[in-house]
């Protein structure tokens, strides 16, 4: 059913574009175009998922194949405000001069070829952006630095840096030029502690398997710690068995260890420096909204004290919202994930922080600061679904904590 509404839904905005273009213009070669394009598109996408593998596994070729049909509908659906509009103004006006006026001799010039060239003009901006989305800003690494002032920070991590990257979908990677850069990026930040909130894999732990030299030559001198995703459990394959499933969640664990991080399953650790520590504390994924809730936040704080100062890594944002916050222990930073931006939207910092991920989630990128506690939640290193990213790009987040309150 839902295949049958989207093919009707893609036909019609078709017709609608090729109405634009041939105002625009009389020449056939570009609606012979205009419709192999069409035809070509919606027949990869058919081809994708008509094949390939079981649940809801998106490999690249399926990720690509959405992402042309989103900018093609994209494209066309930009268009169809203008030509109904103009559509619906002319009708309305031409039969009150004719109808109701009794006037014969109407005559309104039609103004569809002027109406069609700015639509076209305004539906290549998300076409062309949606492209270029895919083959550049996928891999436009951003490095997002904040400080963060706490009274109650012990003195000796006062300049501590931490490093968080998030949401790898390393089943996504293309290029492994680009992610070989990031990695380099990331080093470079030198921070004290590297941390990852999860979602290693899109789906399955041998998807990282191409991906371990590189990752591994991540450094951080007091370590590097993580907590897994929804997507690292293998919950959108259908597997053969239960034990199939389990033993795809072992191997993704044991990668984790040989790319050198501490995977934190409910559990809590310590970090020191000069007979001072603080507490962090992993939970394993809980998310809202169908998805799995198996963080447990008695179980990862059972080993540390109330009065520590306690950093949480949990993948998914609204778990801050519906337990954290509440939680008499007081987690003075979250960091996040999850919610990748949606990978789309527009930020300018200052101006305006935009993106349809807003109407789902109500922390969706950034610092957010609530009853005297901090979250960050990383816009992803990676992407899924659409394979590319506009106007929200792949992040790596440093942030250095320093002790008192920021000054004016």
């Amino acid at each position: 059913m839902r295949w049958a509404i989207f093919a009707i839904l893609y036909i019609l905005l078709t017709v609608y574009g090729f109405q634009a273009i041939k105002r625009v213009t009389k020449k056939t070669w570009i609606y012979y175009v205009f419709f192999g394009m069409a035809i070509l598109i919606a027949g990869n996408l058919v081809f994708q998922f008509a094949s390939g593998d079981a649940g809801r596994v998106l490999t690249p070729g399926k990720s690509y194949a959405f992402g042309f049909v989103l900018a093609f509908m994209a494209f066309n659906l930009v268009l169809l405000p203008f030509l109904v509009g103009e559509d619906i103004i002319r009708g309305s006006f031409g039969l009150y001069k004719k109808g109701l006026k009794k006037d014969k001799s109407f005559y309104m010039p039609s103004r569809r070829k002027f109406v069609s060239q700015v639509a076209l003009g305004l539906a290549a901006i998300p076409f062309s952006s949606l492209l270029y989305g895919m083959y550049q800003g996928k891999y436009n690494f951003r490095v997002l630095r904040y400080v963060l002032h706490f009274e109650d920070l012990p003195e000796a991590f006062d300049g501590y840096k931490i490093t968080q990257i998030s949401d790898v979908h390393s089943g996504s990677f293309d290029d492994k030029e680009k992610i070989e850069y990031a990695i380099n990026l990331i080093n470079e930040q030198k921070s004290d502690v590297l941390m990852f909130t999860g979602d290693m894999v899109n789906n399955k732990a041998s998807e990282m398997r191409p991906w371990k030299e590189t990752f591994g030559r991540l450094k951080a001198k007091d370590g590097k710690f993580s907590v897994l995703g929804n997507h690292d459990y293998g919950d959108y394959v259908d597997w053969e068995s239960a034990e199939a499933k389990q033993k795809n969640l072992e191997e993704l664990i044991g990668i984790q260890k040989e790319i050198g991080f501490d995977l934190l399953l409910n559990e809590s650790r310590y970090l020191e420096k000069e007979g001072q520590r603080l507490a962090l504390v992993g939970v394993e994924n809980w998310g809202k909204g169908g998805f799995k809730k198996a963080g447990d936040l008695e179980k990862a704080t059972s080993q540390i004290q109330p009065d520590d100062f306690k950093i949480l890594l949990t993948h998914d944002p609204s778990h801050w919202e519906a337990e954290v916050l509440k939680d008499p222990k007081h987690f003075h930073l979250t960091l996040s994930g999850h919610t990748h931006g949606m990978q789309f939207g527009i930020e300018i910092p200052g101006w305006v922080k935009w993106s349809p991920a807003k109407w789902r989630y109500k922390h969706w990128a950034g610092i957010y600061k609530e009853m005297g506690q901090y979250i960050n939640v990383n816009r992803g290193f990676g992407y899924l679904g659409y394979p590319g990213r506009v106007g929200i790009w792949p992040e790596i987040t440093v942030i250095e904590l320093k002790k008192g309150t920021k000054s004016a």
